[in-house]
């Protein structure tokens, strides 16, 4: 794994001494002074990276010289034990990704989120906040709390990992709240299932101080780039424009096709050097789909064997547990990406969704996600970039956008298609994935058979 690393930092930053972006303020510069348009749309071309909302970062992680006293402090409060889906939601606030959440959610904040996707800033402004972002706890740990303004949170081995401050305690609708964020009760939603069902009656919300930063000692952490040391990333390389693909799946041609040709599009509206997130989902996912793990060692090979460029392209973890709740969900996606400095985000077919857990049908109108997105409060200053259909062209034997007039030349291979010729040790036709991608699926795969967990079900795509 270590040649991502590689490819991370390896394109030397350009030299550009008039460019006013910089990480923290990320004015944003109009380079031609004219619209662009794309597919129909009108954008403003313009260079540097997006401003976080509401203006700035938030960084809950406490500075080295007060951690011993933190931590001091933390001993001497109740304190809260973090599940690991917890534990991944701290991540996500300690490092600015629900920026400007400042911790978990207290009750107007949560009624926000459930009600109007967004949340009201003191400015009058909204930005973007679509899932809840909250903790629960049970009857015997509200008693503890009792009159206590301040929790601290502590991991799996009672190692403190934060204190919560100011806190406010307040009623978990758990029907309500499966509701709003889903759009369905019905069983076998995998988040509900894991996090919501068995989770105590009550929430704890308040100020959240971040004692270090979260690492998971899985070999993966120096691909969990904070929303702050990417943008750093991308002034370093100079990017007038950043456009985020996120994605909880293996990287094939026709993915790669679509972000290739998204950067050849932005050049073609003016932009100088715009460079590709490829972004994929590090937090909970359902059991079924592939582990992060195999999908870096993937992602890996794509750039090693040139199917995308590693000097165009960075290639990050995004930190947040998936919850597969389509189009609310997508906002949340893309509400992050905006505070990692993208000013695009690709959209594709059904994001986030996933089929019916009780019903043979998916849950989503698979159109919904993008139709929302370009609607959304919050969003207005992020440009949604429809995902076009790419298929494997029989004629010309690769991936290529699918051309209504000639349907009969393109061969659709499904995700469940993939996942069988995987599992199978069946090569997919020549130009629909790169070898070493591939091989990295089939050694997957073996592995769940020899181990004997070979019959599982199979994952919907994002």
């Amino acid at each position: 794994m270590a040649s991502i690393s590689n490819f991370l930092c390896r394109a030397p930053a350009l030299q550009n001494p008039t460019s006013k972006t910089h990480f923290n303020s990320a004015v944003r510069v109009p380079v031609l002074g004219k619209k662009a348009n794309w597919g129909g749309k009108s954008f403003w071309v313009s260079a540097g990276l997006i401003e976080p909302d509401g203006g700035k970062l938030v960084d809950l992680v406490v500075d080295k010289p007060l951690r011993d006293q933190k931590r001091r402090e933390a001993l001497s409060v109740p304190r809260i034990k973090l599940s690991r889906i917890d534990l991944e939601w701290v991540h996500v606030l300690s490092e600015g990704w629900a920026s400007p959440l400042s911790g978990f959610m207290r009750e107007s904040e949560f009624l926000q989120t459930l009600h109007f996707n967004s949340l009201l800033l003191d400015d009058g402004s909204r930005v973007n906040m679509s899932v809840p972002i909250v903790l629960a706890i049970d009857d015997a740990q509200k008693r503890e709390i009792g009159e206590a303004s301040k929790v601290a949170l502590v991991d799996s081995r009672d190692q403190p990992i934060a204190i919560l401050r100011d806190i406010e305690i307040y009623k978990h609708n758990k029907e309500e709240r499966i509701a709003r964020t889903w759009g369905t009760t019905a069983s076998g939603l995998p988040y509900v299932e894991e996090t919501i069902t068995h989770a105590g009656d009550w929430f704890i919300g308040g100020d959240l101080e971040v004692i270090e930063s979260i690492k998971y000692n899985d070999g993966l952490d120096q691909y969990r780039l904070s929303p702050a040391e990417l943008r750093e990333e991308f002034t370093r390389r100079n990017a007038d424009a950043v456009f985020a693909f996120q994605l909880r799946n293996p990287v094939h041609n026709g993915h790669a096709l679509l972000m290739t040709d998204t950067r050849r599009r932005l050049l073609e509206m003016g932009y100088k050097n715009p460079v590709l997130l490829l972004h994929p989902l590090g937090g909970y996912t359902k059991a079924d789909d592939i582990p992060l793990s195999w999908r870096m060692k993937q992602h890996e090979k794509v750039l090693e064997e040139g199917v995308l460029n590693p000097e165009t392209t960075v290639v990050a973890i995004f930190p947040s547990p998936m919850h597969y709740a389509g189009p609310t969900e997508v906002q949340w996606h893309a509400k992050a990406r905006i505070n990692a400095g993208a000013n695009f985000y690709i959209v594709g077919r059904d994001p986030a969704g996933m089929g019916h857990p009780t019903e043979k049908r998916d849950i989503y109108n698979a159109d919904h996600g993008k139709m929302v997105l370009s609607m959304a409060p919050g969003l207005e200053r992020l440009n949604i970039l429809p995902f076009r259909v790419a298929a494997y062209d029989k004629t010309k034997m690769k991936m290529a956008f699918f051309d209504p007039a000639r349907p009969q030349d393109f061969l659709f291979i499904s995700g469940t298609k993939m996942r069988t010729l995987a599992k199978n040790k069946e090569n997919p036709p020549d130009g629909f994935m790169c070898p070493g991608g591939w091989k990295v699926l089939v050694e997957y795969y073996e592995g769940l058979i020899s181990s004997g967990n070979g019959a599982v079900r199979e994952p919907v795509p994002a």
